[in-house]
């Protein structure tokens, strides 16, 4: 994970031609939310980094948020994650992160 002015980092590992990558990424667009994202087929040490999270496979999308490691995690637990550990990468737009949570959660 890295670190940046802001604070933590959202970063989800992904591969080309991963239909679960390509669905969480435009879930979490939708959403407002920020992402760097790292192929994990264009960069070694990040597909060392998904294997250290996963047990040993490259199981993706895998996404980092603070001190949160989620393997295949749904658009709603990145946004629960992000909430608490990155909300600085919240859009601040109606109908981000915040709207989507109200929507999806009721709250």
């Amino acid at each position: 994970m890295t670190e940046h002015g802001g604070g933590a980092e959202a970063v989800m590992y992904w591969r080309p031609g991963c239909p679960f990558c390509y669905a969480l990424r435009g879930g979490l667009r939708a959403a407002g939310v920020r992402l760097h994202e790292v192929n994990i087929w264009s960069d070694d040490d990040a597909a060392a980094r998904v294997r250290a999270i996963t047990g040993g496979d490259e199981t993706v999308p895998t996404v980092v948020v603070g001190g949160e490691r989620m393997v295949n995690p749904s658009v709603g637990a990145v946004v629960r994650a992000v909430r608490e550990h990155a909300p600085h990468l919240e859009a601040d737009r109606p109908g981000g992160v915040r709207g989507f949570l109200s929507r999806v959660l009721g709250t």
